[in-house]
């Protein structure tokens, strides 16, 4: 679970264009169900607060249903970045995810765009078929947190086709890719508990640059994928839009991320003392 939560999630995008300030508050507490083939394989959660000058996301998710029979697992991911002029300035990145297995961190520091520090603890073994992660492909990316939030330039309405139409580069430490968005429809949703309205429905096309092995079936496999869609929601008091469900393809069936309660409220803006 820790996997599909924190890899999931990552698949919104941010834009690029300037945000209108004072229109740039708000809150979202969401609560997910992530199922495979329409069985219910785990839970999780994720909390965003924007304020006018700095943003923080938090998720976390573990197995549940059927799945924890097989196998226990849970995860956590954060991030902290700057508004500045508007756009996203991520700096601090970290994903920690625990199976049997294993438990592995992710770390990363970021700075106007590029990437101070990275790490995975423990560190993972040299594979020589692995394409090199280079200096390059560290500038001008985000982390995947702040890439699961697509920010929409202007006045007008953000549930419209043009909104879909952005593309991002995204280092998760390990892997560096683009995701490119295209409209295909716009749907109605209303959760359990909180938001029901319009979605954006926009379809995911994903392009690994390096940090994979090519040969790797996963990779082919999703490079390939036609029929992946993330479904898109306003958090209220910006104009940003999150992921309200998310549907991938699989060999088994659909894995399907789907929010079930998704509260989100605008916050005034901070209150300016004045001097006489």
């Amino acid at each position: 679970m820790p996997g599909l939560i924190a890899g999931l999630l990552t698949i919104g995008l941010a834009s690029i264009a300037p945000l209108d300030r004072a229109a740039a508050q708000g809150k979202l507490d969401a609560r997910y169900e992530a199922t495979l083939a329409g069985i219910e394989v785990g839970k999780g959660g994720w909390v965003i607060e924007i304020t006018d000058d700095g943003y923080a996301a938090a998720a976390n998710g573990a197995t549940s249903g059927v799945l924890q029979a097989f196998s226990r697992g849970n995860g956590s991911g954060e991030a902290q970045g700057r508004l500045v002029n508007g756009q996203f300035s991520p700096m601090n990145y970290m994903a920690t995810t625990t199976s049997a297995k294993k438990t592995e961190t992710i770390r990363i520091t970021l700075a106007n765009g590029n990437v101070k520090e990275s790490s995975i603890e423990p560190e993972q073994p040299h594979d020589a078929d692995r394409i090199p992660v280079t200096e390059a492909h560290r500038r001008g990316v985000v982390d995947p947190m702040t890439g699961s939030i697509l920010r929409v330039p202007g006045v007008g309405d953000l549930i419209s086709p043009d909104s879909c139409r952005v593309s991002t580069p995204i280092f998760d430490g390990r892997m560096r890719y683009d995701l490119r968005m295209d409209y295909k429809r716009i749907e109605t949703v209303k959760a359990e508990k909180g938001y029901q309205g319009p979605v954006l429905v926009c379809g995911i096309y994903f392009t690994p640059v390096s940090g994979y092995i090519p040969d790797r079936a996963a990779i082919k496999y999703l490079v390939e994928q036609r029929g992946m869609e993330v479904w898109l929601a306003p958090i209220a008091g910006t104009r940003m839009l999150v992921p309200f469900r998310l549907k991938i393809p699989t060999p088994l069936g659909n894995a399907v991320l789907q929010a079930t309660q998704f509260v989100t409220k605008a916050t005034p803006p901070k209150s300016v003392s004045r001097t006489q």
